[in-house]
């Protein structure tokens, strides 16, 4: 078991779930939970398969509402400490390895 909390001035990133298969057609969630003991002026999250990037959400101290840039079919979502992508209508093009990418602007 992981610890969910991360030591002084780290930042810890969960990916969820961590293999999942799904028929073309489908609908599926991935989720990435964002730890961090230090406040942050900005997050940065980027939803990237292998080299391209695509979906970003952008979250700033001074603003209530993400900024977010993602294809339609794409529907990403931010509450709390955890982001969404959720892919609806899922192609067989979906199919590869997905990353989370986060940076944090202290």
């Amino acid at each position: 078991l992981r610890a969910l909390l991360p030591a002084a001035g780290a930042l810890q990133v969960n990916q969820d779930p961590g293999e999942v298969q799904v028929a073309e057609g489908d609908r599926v969630a991935l989720e990435c939970q964002v730890l961090t003991t230090e406040p942050w002026e900005r997050l940065r999250l980027e939803w990237v398969k292998g080299q391209e990037e695509l979906c970003t959400i952008i979250l700033s101290c001074s603003s209530r509402a993400p900024h977010t840039r993602c294809p339609l079919r794409l529907r990403p979502a931010w509450n709390s400490s955890r982001a969404t992508l959720s892919l609806r209508r899922v192609l067989g093009s979906d199919a590869g390895l997905y990353l989370c990418r986060v940076t944090l602007e202290i």
